[in-house]
């Protein structure tokens, strides 16, 4: 093949920004969360994996499958219908001021719009709640300042 017959354009790679890949977090999450809703309206069950580095009697390392359990975001109310939440890390988003569960009447409609709220995570349309939850997420993790000592040295 020659260079001359290739299509040549000039191209940066744009990085992920951190929202990029809170975003990406949060649609994984989604998905584990359509699939094991569309194995509940099916009959069937769903099995998640997840890559885990186990090390062999002879001492090598290597990545193997193993099942991972995928807790359900949604339960039913004591009117029958479903609610569900969206969750990041182990904060529910709250999607206006003080509402952060969605309602549904079946696991049907319950598919129908985790995929409608795939589609506006993947828009960047809950970038702003994820980022809000992150935030508070991460203040638990930061390093407390140190009290004055009281004791003399």
């Amino acid at each position: 093949m020659q260079i001359g017959k290739l299509k040549l354009v000039s191209a940066v790679r744009r990085r992920k920004t951190v929202a990029d890949m809170r975003r990406e977090k949060l649609l994984g999450k989604l998905d584990e969360q359509i699939e094991l809703a569309t194995a509940q309206v099916e009959g069937k069950t769903f099995e998640a994996k997840r890559a885990k580095i186990v090390v062999d009697a002879d001492g090598r390392r290597g990545r193997e499958l193993v099942p991972a359990r995928v807790k359900q975001w949604w339960w039913k109310a004591s009117d029958g219908k479903l609610l569900f939440t969206i969750q990041y890390g182990t904060k529910a988003l709250e999607l206006a001021k003080g509402k952060s569960a969605i309602e549904v009447a079946t696991l049907q409609e319950l598919v129908e719009a985790l995929q409608s709220v795939r589609a506006a995570a993947e828009a960047g349309e809950l970038d702003a709640h994820i980022e809000a939850v992150s935030a508070s997420l991460g203040a638990a993790f930061k390093r407390k300042t140190a009290k004055t000592s009281s004791r003399p040295h």
